[in-house]
Formats: structure tokens, C-alpha cells, sequence
């Protein structure tokens, strides 16, 4: 019991100190619904990216791809009897699964919330010809001509474009950016974005 209460109030502590990228009733929610292992990984997360707030882009691009990429792959209709569902950040992990899709929106939001700038990134629609079918990654753009870093979760490694000849580029996607007419271009992926946001808000578990 001591220690539970110790660790409370370390968490309370480090949360006082900055802004939370999952707050504290996302949190208790989480072990509500779900359980205490879902709750732990949400505590693990947070102190992941409290140790990553200094360190270099590349490392942060690492260890966030890598950190995801443990959640196991799940198709929208296995979990959410849905044929194509972009699950929020708190979703994906407190069920501690998803698809390509749900990858990429944790990774997102986690390195906009580490300061990396989200107009460097991108969700983008790729052919894979390793696994011939439609697939997403986040793409990360250091300058607007640079070669893109790719982030995968069918690849732990984060590697540039060029390197990537298994993946054939369709269009980049960022709601964050998108001017009028983009929007009215994609309607369908706007209207995922948007509902992404109002669910994340909502802080939707």
C-alpha cells in the first residue's frame, strides 16, 4: 500500500511539473474500462516521452516508432466490427491494439506532443507490394523537398523513402494543414480527421 501511495505521488509530482500528454481521468477511465495492465502501459507511455522531451528529433522518430510498433495489429472489424475506423491515441492503447491507421495517429500525436513540428508530418497512403494491399504510414519531412523518413509498424526500423522500394507513395494527408480546397478534395479522409479530433477531445477510450 505505501508503496502505491509513493507512486502517486511521483506521478502527481511529475504531472505538476508540465502539461500531461494523457491526463489523470483518461487514465483512471482507462483502468476502469479496461484494466490495470492497460493503465500501466498509459503510465509508461507518459514517462517515456517525459524522458524524451530533450533529446534529438531522430531519437525521438525512433523511440516513439518503436514504442507503438509493440501494439499488436488488429484489423477495424475485428475490434471495432467496423470496415475502417481511425481510433484515437487512448483507443489504440488502452486496447493495445490496431491497424496501419491507428499506428500512425499515435505516432502523430505523440511527436506533436514532444515539439515536433506537425507540419512536418503526414499521414500517407501507400501500396505495399511486400503484402500487395493498401497500407498508411507517417511520413516525417525534415525540409519540404527533404526525402521522407518513413515510420511503419511493419518495420521497426525508421529508414528513408529511398529505402523503403516496398512501398509505392499514393497522397500525404495532414488535417492539420489542409487548406479549403484539399478538405473538398478529400471529403472522406477530412471527415475521419475531424471526427479524430472531436473523439480525442472527448478523450474517447
Amino acid at each position: 500500500m505505501f508503496f502505491k501511495h509513493l507512486l502517486v505521488l511521483l506521478l502527481a509530482l511529475t504531472f505538476a511539473e508540465a502539461e500531461a500528454y494523457v491526463s489523470q481521468s483518461i487514465i483512471k477511465n482507462v483502468e476502469k474500462k479496461y484494466n490495470k495492465f492497460a493503465e500501466n502501459r498509459f503510465i509508461d507511455m507518459q514517462q517515456r516521452l517525459d524522458a524524451l522531451k530533450n533529446k534529438s528529433t531522430i531519437i525521438k522518430l525512433n523511440t516513439i516508432n518503436t514504442f507503438f510498433n509493440q501494439v499488436r495489429y488488429k484489423s477495424d472489424m475485428q475490434n471495432y466490427k467496423m470496415s475502417d475506423y481511425w481510433a484515437t491515441p487512448w483507443e489504440f492503447l488502452a486496447r493495445d491494439a490496431g491497424d496501419c491507421e491507428d499506428y500512425v495517429i499515435a505516432k502523430f500525436f505523440a511527436l506533436k506532443y514532444l515539439g515536433i513540428d506537425p507540419k512536418k508530418m503526414y499521414f500517407t497512403y501507400v501500396k505495399s507490394t511486400q503484402f500487395k494491399e493498401a497500407h498508411m504510414v507517417l511520413t516525417y519531412f525534415e525540409t519540404p523537398t527533404s526525402e521522407p523518413l518513413i515510420l511503419d509498424n511493419n518495420n521497426r526500423f525508421v529508414l528513408p523513402a529511398s529505402k523503403r522500394p516496398d512501398l509505392i507513395p499514393i497522397y500525404n494527408f495532414n488535417g492539420d494543414i489542409l487548406s479549403k480546397a484539399a478538405k473538398k478534395a478529400h471529403q472522406k479522409t477530412t471527415k475521419k480527421w475531424d471526427d479524430l479530433i472531436q473523439n480525442t477531445k472527448k478523450g474517447k477510450i
